[in-house]
């Protein structure tokens, strides 16, 4: 049994003891821990949170002890049911209310749920606040409210298809194009709250050949839900069967969007961010934002429309901040994550897909040979063991002295540009290890340069 208590929230497997898995308890004393500091961030009782679910087997287990701490505190609470992440983020601005929490455990299996943490402007709570909220659980610092003052539980169901109709409001998104091009695509959406709300958006958008496969919100993934090439193996097959145009996959909680081309190849995780970009990029200037360990073709594409490219540490959360640093058009992470701030500060793979059909539509090109007009990188990524004895820091500050002569990043880990070549080296929060992310223009020379640094760090240690 696993339990993970973080600045973000809190994530873990289902069972257990209390305090090694994700327990009642848990799930109690953390609810209540974060309502308390949102009582005390806005110097008020009666609050307003926003809650909604993916389609985990424990999501109504988890879903109504959450509802029952927040109502206990005095809290209002506004339940979407079934939703996804970008869609309770959105719901917490629209209703104005003071924060959000997402009951998700995103790509983990099905075992795994957790609590993500929303601020009153729908997105992801600070380090600083997660570590204030982690002070209050770990004192159990509750002040529950008495019978006659329970916050009351609002039941709301409307709210994909707002987001939807927020989507279709973009100034980028051309319904009569993806009508006209009558795609047929299939959808995989792991059995969880994509398979409501993809099918919703493409028939929103006027697609009307769409086969479905695992999308019944039963939370029993039918493959690992991380959207990777090993566990698309169906989704390609389905489209060679039924001849489509597109595959499209999301992950359980639908921030993440992976695409399969029409021959049943890949199109990239990571590149599903570099053609929203180069899309938005060309009807609206600005720079672009992903995290050091994204791929280099975003900065490519935005340079190559006469923008700024910019990198932040690894994490959404630091994302987003370096996008309002910079005032960012577009930006997001290498594992499918768009945020398009018109829309709001999350990764949404809604809005991803309806720029990226858009995009297909009007270029009059299949998906593979949208892909291939992009910058060609490989992305190897590797782990180095440590033991208690090494000193993470000083290896990775010697790292960075070796290579000083070249463009060096020291934002989160060390990242070491070569030319049109990256390595990224970072210590992990949540396992004694150093992950090395290395990118070149093919699997071989990106492998190679991977075992030339680590070779390098073993000698250090």
């Amino acid at each position: 049994m696993t339990l993970i208590k973080s600045i973000s929230g809190i994530r873990g497997t289902i069972g257990g003891k209390v305090g090694e898995g994700l327990s009642p308890l848990d799930i109690v004393k953390f609810s209540s821990a974060y309502g308390t500091w949102l009582q005390q961030e806005n110097n008020a009782k009666k609050l307003t949170i926003v809650i909604g679910r993916d389609a985990r087997i424990s999501g109504p287990v988890v879903n109504n002890l959450v509802i029952a701490s927040l109502r206990s505190l005095g809290i209002n609470v506004v339940d979407l049911g079934l939703s996804t992440t970008p869609t309770v983020e959105m719901a917490v601005t629209m209703e104005k209310a003071h924060g959000g929490i997402i009951i998700t455990a995103s790509h983990n299996p099905k075992e795994w749920n957790a609590l993500k943490l929303l601020n009153g402007a729908g997105e992801f709570i600070s380090g600083e606040e997660g570590e204030k909220v982690l002070e209050i659980a770990e004192k159990e610092l509750f002040d529950f409210a008495d019978v006659d003052s329970l916050g009351k539980l609002t039941e709301n169901n409307e709210y994909i298809q707002k987001h939807i109709e927020a989507v279709l409001d973009l100034p980028y998104i051309d319904i009569e194009a993806i009508k006209n091009a009558d795609f047929s695509i299939v959808v995989d959406a792991v059995n969880s709250t994509g398979g409501i709300a993809v099918p919703l958006l493409l028939d929103a958008l006027g697609v009307k050949k769409v086969t479905g496969i695992h999308c019944e919100p039963n939370g029993i993934f039918a493959h690992n839900p991380e959207p990777l090439p090993a566990h698309l193996v169906d989704l390609s097959e389905a489209i060679l069967q039924h001849k489509a145009d597109l595959g499209i996959t999301v992950d359980p909680d639908v921030d993440r969007l992976a695409m399969v081309c029409e021959d049943g190849t890949m199109f990239g995780e990571e590149y599903t961010l570099v053609a929203v970009a180069d899309f938005v990029l060309a009807h609206k200037g600005g720079s672009t934002v992903s995290n050091l360990s994204s791929t280099r073709a975003l900065r490519d594409v935005t340079e190559k429309h006469g923008h700024q490219y910019f990198a932040s540490a690894v994490g959404e959360v630091n994302v987003v901040a370096k996008m309002k640093e910079v005032n960012a058009v577009i930006g997001g992470e290498g594992n499918g994550g768009v945020i398009l701030p018109e829309l709001h500060y999350g990764r949404d793979a809604l809005v991803g897909i309806a720029i990226f059909l858009t995009q297909l539509a009007k270029a009059k090109v299949t998906a593979s040979e949208l892909r291939d007009s992009y910058p060609k990188y490989t992305i190897s990524k590797n782990k180095i063991q440590l033991t208690p004895a090494t000193d993470v820091d000083q290896v990775l500050v010697k790292m960075a002295e070796k290579y000083s002569k070249q463009e060096v990043d020291s934002t989160d880990g060390v990242k070491i540009y070569f030319e049109k070549e990256w390595v990224h080296l970072r210590k992990s929060n949540t396992e004694p290890i150093i992950r090395i992310y290395a990118e070149s223009e093919n699997n071989e020379k990106a492998d190679q340069l991977a075992k030339d640094i680590m070779v390098e760090i073993e000698g250090l240690m």
